[in-house]
């Protein structure tokens, strides 16, 4: 049954044509295959869940992903380049400056000078997303040029909203919403992916000098750097891990709130991301709060599991 869901949902490659073949020009349809193979390649939960929408909506998610990639990936090329002493802060302040100026033209000028940026402005065309938002996004991809600790929760939840809670909000534009309160929960949303995102890859960061949990927390249970460091797994770990999943986990239900203010269109795709995504909480504790040396995370049939739950739940 499993595999029978894989590909009517994920692997149905004649939908894949379609959902691209039907936009009008050449120029589109190389701009959003690109955008959709850098979704289908890095985040293969958002993708699957993107399948479940109404075309054009996909499209549009495939458009903003390559977008939040394309930041991502911007900043940590330039960090790596940094380290190896190729280049300074000025240059990097060069790049993302004129990705701000590249950006500012597709609001103004409904076009893109690169692919990504072509398949956003057709999107924005048939969306409304501020450009505040990917401003603010980019603001908050820049602080992984000068922040590696983070003092506290507060410290920590602006450094969130700037990365993850904004791309909730321009998402929820695509989705649809019957109620302005669907904001505050994707924002949410937002808050608990990227909780998870932290807890999931601490190890991955510590390798890059980054520590994300708050360095209140990690004091007020008697977890030193150096513990971190040395991937030492004590009972004063796990009472910090457990507090920081209670806390992503409390923003998954506020999230849960919101869903059913969407697009109906919409719900069945946010929910399908949001419970898989959850999950990986569930896998780190069935690690055993192993982060330093496991990556935590669903296999294909643990996802699509999910979609014919949640469709009876329905």
């Amino acid at each position: 049954m499993i595999d029978s869901l894989f590909r009517q949902v994920y692997n149905r490659t004649w939908i894949h044509r379609k959902v691209i073949d039907e936009v009008g020009s050449q120029s589109l349809r190389e701009a959003y295959r690109h955008c959709r193979a850098i979704t289908r390649f890095h985040a293969r939960t958002f993708y699957l869940s993107s399948r479940l929408l109404p075309r054009n909506k996909q499209r549009a998610i495939f458009a903003i992903y390559g977008l939040c990639r394309y930041l991502d990936d911007l900043v940590d090329e330039a960090m790596d380049l940094m380290q190896m002493q190729k280049i300074g802060m000025e240059e990097v302040e060069q790049r993302l400056g004129q990705f701000r100026r590249d950006l500012i033209h597709a609001y103004g000028s409904g076009e893109g000078r690169d692919l990504i940026l072509t398949a956003f402005a057709d999107t924005l065309r048939q969306f409304h997303i501020s450009i505040r938002l990917p401003l603010e996004l980019l603001e908050g991809v820049k602080l992984d040029l000068v922040k590696s600790r983070y003092r506290n929760f507060e410290e920590l939840y602006n450094y969130s909203w700037k990365v993850a809670s904004v791309v909730g909000l321009m998402t929820s534009e695509v989705f649809g919403y019957q109620d302005k309160r669907a904001l505050k929960h994707a924002a949410d949303l937002g808050i608990a992916m990227q909780l998870t995102n932290i807890l999931r890859d601490v190890g991955e960061d510590l390798e890059k000098d980054r520590i994300y949990l708050p360095l209140d927390e990690l004091e007020l249970f008697g977890v030193t750097e150096q513990q971190l460091f040395e991937g030492h797994i004590d009972k004063n770990f796990v009472q910090l891990m457990r507090l920081q999943i209670l806390r992503a986990r409390q923003y998954y239900e506020s999230a849960d709130v919101g869903i059913a203010y969407l697009n109906p269109d919409s719900r069945l795709p946010v929910r399908l991301a949001r419970e898989n995504y959850s999950r990986i909480l569930n896998k780190i504790e069935e690690n055993g709060y192993r982060v330093f040396d496991r990556r935590a995370y669903l296999n294909r049939r643990e996802k699509l599991l999910m979609v014919p739950k949640l469709l009876i739940s329905r």
